[in-house]
């Protein structure tokens, strides 16, 4: 038996004409944990899913080989047959079914043609005890946080006898304590005879849990390397991803910060359904014109309800507090008074709120701007291409042109035109919801230097982000969150991981 449980020969993959896949080859050693790494629309998504049978035999041109022999997959249960169970970045869970039920959905075990939940919630209950979760296999899926989304999504793959198991960006969502007994798990997997491919834009944890690096750029694949070479480093990636050397995450900044521009004062939100639970605890808040702010805080502190609230009310119930803008108080009913006086907030979920995946880029990007756009209630399309197009050059966002649906486009490059969408409505105060999320280190700089430049143009920036390095990288003052209160206000000059995750687990505040 071959040493390569996978061989993946001269892969070549076309869209409309534009090669996605240009002769790419990708070999996996077996029982090993393999990395693939890329910049946004460099292939990494689309060999994968070539490899699982989302793009099947004869949809591509190039060969496969599992265990030395050659694979033709008609879809993806013919991959999850030979034991191939791919994850993807945005996870394929029913919320409203349990997490048994999510488990063997579409391999449901059943007795005389009738599903047998006895058995189904027996065999969930050992799956979930294998990746560590411990939570009733009845609760429903909506009732549990991502990171133990993700742990069903990986019990589902093992129920499938699963050998070779393919993360597309496993722990995007997930807080810093998710991350880690995620990849715990890997680790575990491997020991147990399991082969993964891991998709990653956190190159920290590429290093910490990867055997081989493969990376891909453009289409092609540039190189592999392994960890037992000693020549595995982040800054080798980077400069195989991009082709240059990245010596600096951040761009060198120099703020300039003027008077309180935007301030929230002992802002209350309640659950929208469940309205005896309050989520969001008399937080209080402020922005200066030219400054970036950020908010940190674990998952489910409540900075995503805190900036969907003041946008418009488009979280909870029950709001109550203040909001002003250059001293004067705003009411903010709904999304359109939000946007007329001056507020933007890109949601960290792009697929679902942030995009209509069915229209063009040209579109999404105008989506908000249309009152100035537009003439006596017609939009002057001229104007509305030229926009476009000016900011699919700015963002860099990998398209054949901006006609393209956006659904088809790569997680990053959707992540760029949702920000491409707010900054052409001009906003003055801007809250960034996970704005580089799936996003390569590359493109993260981009967006960085865009931040910037909205900031020294005098907008109001405020940052919610997972990542504690990007906190703290790009933010003049930083705001920590739990359970729904502010706990801590911290300058950037005093402030590191050790500091933040301190503040962010403080029930009390200081």
């Amino acid at each position: 038996m071959t040493d390569y449980i996978l061989e993946m020969e001269n892969i070549t993959k076309e869209f409309s004409g534009v090669k996605a896949l240009d002769d790419v080859s990708f070999k996996v050693k077996r029982g090993e944990i393999h990395a693939l790494c890329g910049e946004n629309g460099a292939g990494k998504s689309t060999l994968m899913k070539v490899l699982s049978g989302v793009y099947p035999y004869g949809d591509y041109t190039g060969n496969i080989f599992l265990d030395g022999e050659e694979s033709k997959f008609k879809d993806i249960r013919d991959s999850e047959k030979k034991g191939i169970v791919i994850i993807h970045q945005e996870l394929a869970l029913i919320p409203y079914l349990s997490i048994a039920e999510n488990i063997f959905l579409g391999n449901e075990i059943k007795k005389y043609n009738i599903v047998d939940f006895d058995q189904t919630f027996e065999r969930a209950q050992i799956l979930l005890k294998l990746v560590g979760l411990s939570e009733n296999p009845g609760t429903l899926v909506t009732n549990i946080g991502v990171g133990k989304q993700q742990l069903v999504e990986i019990a589902k793959a093992i129920s499938k006898e699963v050998r070779l198991l393919i993360l597309d960006e496993p722990t995007a969502a997930l807080n810093e304590d998710d991350s880690a007994n995620l990849l715990k798990l890997l680790l575990q997997f491997k020991a147990q005879g399991i082969t993964c491919i891991i998709i990653s834009h956190k190159l920290n944890e590429i290093m910490e849990v990867a055997d081989s690096v493969t990376i891909l750029r453009d289409g092609k694949t540039i190189e592999t390397i392994k960890k037992d070479s000693g020549e595995l480093t982040e800054n080798r990636i980077i400069k195989g991803m991009v082709g240059r050397d990245l010596e600096n995450r951040y761009p060198d900044y120099e703020p300039s910060i003027g008077e309180k521009y935007f301030e929230v004062n002992n802002w209350n939100v309640y659950h929208p359904v469940h309205q005896d639970r309050k989520i969001i605890d008399d937080a209080s808040f402020y922005i200066r014109k030219g400054e970036i702010i950020g908010i940190a805080g674990l998952m489910g502190a409540g900075r995503t309800e805190l900036a969907m609230s003041i946008f418009g009310k488009s979280y909870g119930s029950k709001i109550s507090g203040t909001i002003k803008k250059e001293g004067k108080v705003l009411h903010l009913s709904n999304v359109k008074q939000a946007i007329d006086n001056g507020l933007a907030y890109a949601t960290e979920d792009r697929k679902g709120n942030g995009l209509v995946l069915i229209e063009d880029i040209n579109q999404n990007i105008s989506m908000a701007s249309l009152n100035k756009l537009s003439k006596a209630t017609v939009i002057n399309e001229n104007d509305e291409i030229t926009k476009s197009e000016y900011y699919k050059e700015k963002m860099r966002i990998k398209s054949n042109n901006i006609f393209q649906k956006v659904g088809s486009l790569s997680g990053g490059n959707q992540q760029k035109v949702v920000l491409a969408k707010w900054m052409l409505a001009e906003p003055d105060i801007l809250f960034l919801d996970e704005p580089t999320r799936g996003i390569d280190v590359g493109a993260k700089y981009d967006i960085y230097t865009i931040i910037q430049e909205m900031a020294k143009a005098g907008k109001g920036i405020c940052v919610i982000s997972s990542e504690l390095p990007e906190i703290l990288g790009i933010c003049d003052r930083i705001y920590t969150m739990n359970e729904g209160k502010i706990t801590r206000e911290i300058l950037k000059k005093d402030a590191d991981q050790e500091i933040l995750m301190e503040s962010m687990t403080n029930k009390a505040g200081v």
